[in-house]
């Protein structure tokens, strides 16, 4: 079902574009990015009205899909308190049970050795691989905005790390790494859940999961989430499963 929810006020905004490059979504497709240019939106505040416009960061840069032969890249958020959880997500609470998630405001050494392993044992066929510390730190960190870690432990071994940008009215999922040998746990489906919770605990109605492209399998995951909203030629609209 598909039900047209409220835009954003407009706002003037000063980008640039880039030239068109190999889509990282659609390997046949060509990309191309509206990169935020005005200095004046660096902060967590402006951000949060830039999220609602279909902006994501990486690193300090903030950029949008804008592509002028495919429309596929669509924002995606989740509504903090409506969401229902399938008997499938239930089951990965249920096996994550023994997890403990702490909340760190700091990047710590740590996170690098799993981020390392993470992409240089499931992600060869990526732009991010071979992983190294500088690309790491230019990829998740940003001067403007200090993301909050959701770690992951089983037991006393680190096995996940949740990167989460904190707005003014909501979360973004920025990036989820996991240790190769827990894949089972279905560890990037139970970190959307902890954002979510996460998200509720602070009272922030929105978790802002990035883009959805509905031809790219890797990316489905997102819209197994019951309510969700997607942001379609400059509106949200609501869908339900």
């Amino acid at each position: 079902m598909l039900d047209k929810t409220d835009n954003s006020s407009e706002i003037i905004l000063k980008v640039g574009l880039t030239p068109e490059h190999a889509c990282s979504y659609l390997p046949e497709k060509k990309e191309q990015l509206l990169v935020m240019m005005d200095p004046g939106m660096f902060n967590p505040h402006d951000y949060e009205r830039l999220l609602s416009l279909g902006f994501r960061r990486s690193g300090k840069d903030i950029y949008r899909p804008h592509c002028r032969h495919c429309q596929q890249c669509q924002s995606i958020r989740l509504p903090v308190n409506s969401i229902q959880l399938t008997k499938s997500q239930k089951r990965v609470v249920k096996k994550n049970q023994a997890i403990v998630v702490k909340i760190s405001h700091q990047n710590k050494p740590e996170y690098f050795e799993l981020y390392k392993k993470y992409i240089n044992t499931r992600h060869q066929d990526g732009s991010m691989y071979p992983a190294d510390l500088i690309q790491y730190e230019q990829f998740v960190l940003a001067p403007w905005l200090s993301p909050h870690y959701l770690e992951f432990y089983d037991h006393d071994t680190l096995i996940a790390v949740a990167v989460t940008d904190v707005g003014t009215a909501s979360l973004s999922a920025m990036y989820t790494f996991f240790h190769p040998d827990f894949g089972h746990l279905s560890l990037g489906t139970f970190a959307i859940l902890q954002q979510l919770s996460y998200a509720k605990s602070l009272a922030l109605p929105w978790l802002y999961l990035g883009y959805q492209v509905d031809d790219c399998e890797k990316m489905n995951y997102k819209t197994r989430f019951s309510p969700y909203e997607r942001l379609i030629r400059g509106d949200w609209h609501k869908f339900t499963n």
